[in-house]
């Protein structure tokens, strides 16, 4: 594999931004590696500036179910950008982008969108302890919901491969407001409800956890959750910034015939350009500026391009079936390692569901964040240099999920399986 002007080119960017890159498990750090930089992607794969061509399953953290370059997506924003880049002001396509996922998640009864699912979850947070009138939010160790300070306690994604569960510049008063749960264990949340009476807002989660790898919840948790936040007052948000659009049509909460209070969505519904929203019950978003006493604002929130993206990216996914054919990609992909590597199993665990798995480098299940840190982080390592170097583009993490599309082929996946039962053999 040539890496010669990836080389050069982290060299340039180590020179004008932090680490050489804009966002941390970009730069490779955690497997010991300089990060290939990436010119193009169309499909399944993804190319890299020395000409390396890759089976792609991170596309882009989870947004591009209809695989890369989707040309009804492209048409769409180039027809958008012809009307204006940004105006400040509303536009028709946000209204028809607010009532697509009004009608694919009952549970938004009323919708606002922003510009990431970071600011999602931070005015989220702020709209629950506002209308709650209480300071403290519940959250669960590996769950990663962005980098708003009073999320960045715990934290999973590429706050885990850095080894900062939290982060430096976060207060110690900030960090006393947000309490942390073991995912899976309804009693480790039932003793904070009952250490601060009266004072949680709200409970936020992560429905199948996916960034400390896949973490599904156990039959009933959140079921479970759900009443028990209620009984106390409580709000709970449902982080589907990366399952929604991509578990089932109305994301976790439809699959598992839930209903949030509010949901925080991301990723899918901009089709790969930069949005987010959040939205849920229709009293509870009325106390939101400029109806309410929350104030939430954003110049660029809805702007025309990323929605226009959104808008044709839902409906490609409906014309599609997407959602089933990148769902049976993985269901296949599963289904052939672990018969591939059943002589493996004291070495690697597979959790997965729906287009999503992670394989961790430990034996025995994988429940919550305890087990997720009893991984192999040297194992990883190894294994993603030899899987990289055969041409399979993966996070560069123990701690991410893999995302497939529905423009991956048997093809790309019998060579996945040969490539990774390879890499899983070697040692």
């Amino acid at each position: 594999m040539k890496t010669i002007k990836s080389q050069n080119a982290v060299r340039r960017a180590e020179a004008v931004m932090p680490g050489g890159v804009n966002s941390p498990v970009r730069a490779f750090k955690s497997v010991d590696l300089s990060p290939v930089i990436i010119k193009k992607a169309q499909g399944s794969k993804i190319y890299d500036i020395d000409g390396n061509e890759y089976i792609d399953y991170v596309m882009s953290y989870g947004p591009m179910i209809l695989g890369h370059t989707d040309r009804r997506v492209a048409e769409a924003i180039s027809a958008a950008s012809l009307n204006g880049f940004s105006f400040g002001a509303t536009t028709e396509a946000e209204i028809e982008l607010a009532g697509l996922i009004n009608k694919y998640f009952p549970s938004i009864e009323s919708v606002r969108l922003v510009n990431s699912g970071t600011e999602a979850v931070m005015s989220a947070v702020r709209l629950a302890r506002g209308f709650a009138k209480r300071s403290k939010v519940v959250k669960f160790e590996g769950c990663y919901h962005g980098h708003s300070d009073s999320m960045l306690v715990k934290a999973g994604s590429g706050a885990l491969t850095t080894s900062v569960p939290s982060s430096a510049g976060i207060t110690e008063s900030l960090s006393k407001d947000t309490l942390v749960a073991v995912y899976n264990d309804i009693f480790s949340v039932k003793e904070l409800f009952s250490a601060h009476k009266g004072e949680i807002a709200a409970v936020i989660i992560e429905p199948v956890a996916a960034n400390m790898g896949i973490v599904l919840p156990k039959e009933g948790f959140l079921k479970n959750l759900i009443d028990l936040v209620h009984e106390n007052g409580s709000i709970i948000i449902f982080d589907e910034v990366i399952t929604g659009f991509r578990l089932s049509l109305m994301g976790a909460q439809g699959l598992f015939n839930l209903k949030p209070d509010i949901t925080c969505l991301g990723k899918i519904i901009g089709g790969g350009l930069p949005i987010g929203a959040f939205g849920g019950r229709k009293d509870i978003m009325e106390y939101l500026s400029p109806l309410g006493p929350v104030y939430q604002a954003g110049t660029l929130s809805g702007n025309p391009i990323c929605v226009a993206a959104g808008i044709a990216t839902i409906k490609a996914i409906k014309e599609d079936d997407a959602i089933s054919k990148a769902n049976e990609a993985a269901s296949y992909l599963v289904r052939s390692l672990k018969d591939e590597l059943k002589n493996f199993n004291d070495k690697i665990t597979i959790n997965s569901i729906s287009s999503l798995l992670t394989i961790f480098f430990k034996d025995g299940s994988v429940i919550n964040f305890s087990d997720v840190m009893k991984s192999d982080t040297e194992k990883f390592k190894k294994f993603f240099r030899l899987v990289l170097n055969e041409g399979l583009f993966i996070a560069p993490s123990q701690y991410e999920a893999m995302f497939l599309s529905s423009k991956h082929t048997k093809s790309d996946i019998d060579r996945t399986v040969s490539i990774i039962s390879k890499a899983v053999k070697t040692y």
